[in-house]
């Protein structure tokens, strides 16, 4: 246990100490997040940092975790998947060229053996070997899940408490199926995104850009499938789902929004679940803390559905996606139509 907290209070300590560093780095440079009207920022905010959550987050593994070719894989991708943001932040790249940079990040991960080997057959309870097709799963997943966490970063502090709650959740799943390193990775990420949230809520004094959110999505998707989807567990693709569960079905709805009012499913717009909390009334902080309140639910569940049976998960699973959608219609997220720019899918919405 001594190990743990000496994981989590050292990836906090190192990003707390290194974000207002990044800030000013960001100020001088001219790296600076302006108002426009799909921000809900109105003033100029330095962003960049993504870097200070990186810096505490590998830091960590590498000063007191004993390397080993998952920690390798994870660290050597997430490091490109860095780069790919910095470099987004500061000349805004095409989205192919991003795209790019995300799949590369992925490869390096599959090059590395983390990749998703079976998933539960949803007949049976047992498990469909995958063989090669691991790797355009794995492709899928870890892209889309990066891009997921890009997507739901629309508020202060959103992007940040969700994945401190997701990867503490990822912690303790881990720990129920005896999976150390991907436990250490997840509590490393956990402590690097609390410090960050220090000092990104609302009102925020720093952003973490694409810089951040895609390292954020990046981490937990590899976490994801090194721990909980090398479950030997019946629900194997279960958990980590709802465990992701804001950042994921927030942007199936959008996918389903945007079809429903035939528009492209590129065509950003304002109904996502944040804006629509928004739009209801709530301000920032009322919003992010119901989105937390939602995450923690699921996360909860994730663990609960983990140590159940199959056919007591499937139930279970099947109430929390009733739930959610039913959630979301109430909201007005499936039938919102906002005027937004073209913007890629890809980018943060």
């Amino acid at each position: 246990m001594h190990f743990y907290i000496s994981i989590f209070l050292m990836s906090l300590v190192v990003t707390y100490i290194f974000t207002p560093l990044v800030k000013r780095f960001a100020t001088r440079i001219n790296a600076v997040d302006r108002p426009n009207y799909r921000r809900v920022n109105t003033n100029s905010v330095p962003t960049l940092g993504g870097i200070a959550i990186y810096t505490g987050f590998v830091s960590t593994l590498l000063l007191l975790v004993s390397l080993n070719r998952t920690l390798i894989g994870i660290i050597t991708g997430g490091t490109i998947i860095l780069f790919v943001g910095i470099i987004d932040d500061l000349y805004d790249i095409s989205p192919p060229l991003k795209l790019l940079g995300q799949v590369a990040a992925a490869v390096v991960l599959i090059i590395f053996g983390i990749k998703i080997e079976f998933i539960t057959n949803p007949f049976s309870g047992g498990m469909f070997y995958l063989g090669y097709w691991g790797v355009p799963l794995t492709l899928l997943w870890i892209v889309g899940i990066t891009n997921t966490v890009n997507l739901v970063d629309g508020l202060d502090g959103l992007a940040a408490g969700i994945t401190t709650i997701a990867s503490s959740t990822l912690f303790f799943v881990a720990l129920q199926e005896g999976r150390i390193v991907p436990a250490v990775i997840a509590l490393a990420l956990a402590g690097s995104s609390l410090a960050f949230l220090r000092f990104n809520f609302n009102p925020a004094k720093i952003f973490m850009g694409d810089t951040g959110a895609m390292f954020l999505g990046f981490i937990l998707a590899a976490v994801s499938v090194s721990g909980a989807l090398k479950s030997a567990a019946t629900v194997t693709l279960v958990v980590p789902v709802l465990v992701l569960g804001v950042p994921i079905f927030d942007t199936v709805f959008a996918i389903i929004r945007r079809i429903y009012n035939g528009k492209p499913i590129s065509k950003a717009d304002n109904g996502h679940i944040h804006h629509r909390l928004l739009a209801l009334g709530f301000n920032q902080r009322q919003a992010v803390m119901s989105v937390y309140a939602i995450s923690i639910g699921l996360g909860l569940m994730a663990l609960i559905i983990n140590g159940a049976n199959f056919q007591n998960a499937m139930v279970l699973l099947l109430v929390v996606i009733i739930g959610l959608v039913y959630g979301a219609w109430r909201l007005g997220v499936f039938s919102v139509e906002l005027p937004a720019e073209n913007t890629s899918f890809i980018e943060n919405t």
